[in-house]
């Protein structure tokens, strides 16, 4: 298979300036606008124990909300391959961020899907998918720390559900 190489382009634009730009810690806001091209602005600022703004994205919601979509899309598209036929799919994932004399890491992340799926035959492959939705997923592959499962497997019409990974 030959390489191919794939270009992000968006535009972060400041707009925390309170008059005074950065003279002071304190003296300057975190809010900012994410745009791309043909997408509404994403307002984004730093989290709120680090002078942020509670109703804006920060930085690290997002890197999260990359992780559980990456893999969210990722599985669908496993599923569909292999004849698993999903008919639900939602995530809690959680993530957790170290902290040691004021710079921080993720440590991990776990993603928590609860799948819901056609047909109770559908349950072990559906569980087993998770794996290669992982390995494909480039966010994933793009970070530091462990991203790990913890999924849930439902069949549709029936909430019991199967434990999984």
């Amino acid at each position: 298979m030959r390489e191919r190489e794939h270009t992000y382009r968006l535009t972060l634009r400041w707009t925390g300036d309170r008059g005074t730009g950065t003279s002071g810690y304190r003296d300057f806001g975190r809010e900012h606008h994410v745009v791309a091209d043909g997408k509404p602005p994403l307002a984004g600022s730093a989290d709120p124990f680090f002078r942020g703004d509670a109703d804006r994205w920060n930085p690290e919601e997002l890197l999260l909300a990359a992780l559980a979509q990456c893999h969210m899309l990722s599985y669908l598209a496993q599923c569909a391959q292999a004849g698993v036929v999903v008919t639900g799919y939602a995530d809690e994932p959680l993530g957790t961020m170290t902290e040691t004399l004021g710079v921080g890491e993720f440590t991990s992340v776990s993603l928590r899907p609860v799948v819901t799926v056609a047909d109770t035959d559908m349950v072990d492959k559906a569980r087993e998918l998770h794996e290669p939705a992982h390995e494909a997923c480039f966010i994933a592959r793009s970070v530091n720390f462990p991203v790990r499962h913890e999924a849930r497997i439902d069949v549709d019409g029936d909430r019991g559900g199967s434990e999984g990974d």
